[in-house]
């Protein structure tokens, strides 16, 4: 029975050039691979799927947060791979489970967790849900060899905590590990999210 993957990972893990090694490895199987995407994704045109590496292929299915699949798109595919999955809709990936579920379709999520200030996309928190496995794609801390699970969105240099959740970009991201990802935002800047903090915890970071 196929399954729904969610492939996680921090900003600079590779995710996309690894969607599009898999996409090569099915084609060169003679398989038809699927690739979709969000609309909202237009870094490099909402044609194409591409890694900052160079590589890209055609995009063959854009998806807005209210599109409602016809399962005819799908007939035939071996495989449906999924780019940026943390900006679908929570309709979009039930859909998806659909289609692995009732067509006998892998459908791999490639995607962030949690967004700039360690909350999730509505697309991720379903995908973490309903996924049958889900999967890190691992990096390491841009400051230290820590495995890297969050991003810090910079600005001018500096981390900043408040914004839009989507804010499409790569310069503007850092994946880091948890200390670091305190370090950057800064108690003050945590407290400004709502987070919970010790009393005490001040005299703890340097």
């Amino acid at each position: 029975m196929a399954k729904l993957y969610f492939r996680h990972g921090t900003m600079d893990s590779a995710k996309t050039l690894n969607l599009l090694a898999v996409a090569h490895n099915y084609r060169k199987q003679g398989k038809r691979v699927l690739l979709l995407k969000p609309f909202v994704d237009d870094r490099f045109g909402r044609e194409r799927i591409a890694s900052r590496s160079g590589l890209e292929a055609p995009c063959d299915l854009t998806c807005r947060p209210d599109t409602v699949f016809d399962v005819e798109q799908f007939r035939g595919i071996d495989c449906v791979l999924v780019d940026e999955a943390q900006f679908l809709s929570p309709g979009v990936v039930e859909q998806l489970r659909m289609i692995s579920l009732l067509m006998n379709i892998p459908v791999i999520c490639y995607g962030l967790r949690t967004d700039f200030r360690t909350r999730s996309f509505p697309g991720s928190q379903r995908l973490m849900e309903l996924a049958d496995s889900i999967e890190e794609v691992k990096v390491t801390c841009q400051y230290c060899g820590r495995k890297a699970v969050f991003n810090v969105r910079m600005v001018d240099g500096r981390a900043v905590v408040e914004g839009e959740q989507v804010l499409l970009g790569d310069a503007e991201y850092a994946p880091v590990c948890g200390r670091h990802y305190v370090e950057r935002a800064g108690l003050p800047g945590l407290r400004s999210l709502g987070v919970m903090l010790p009393t005490g915890i001040d005299a703890l970071v340097d």
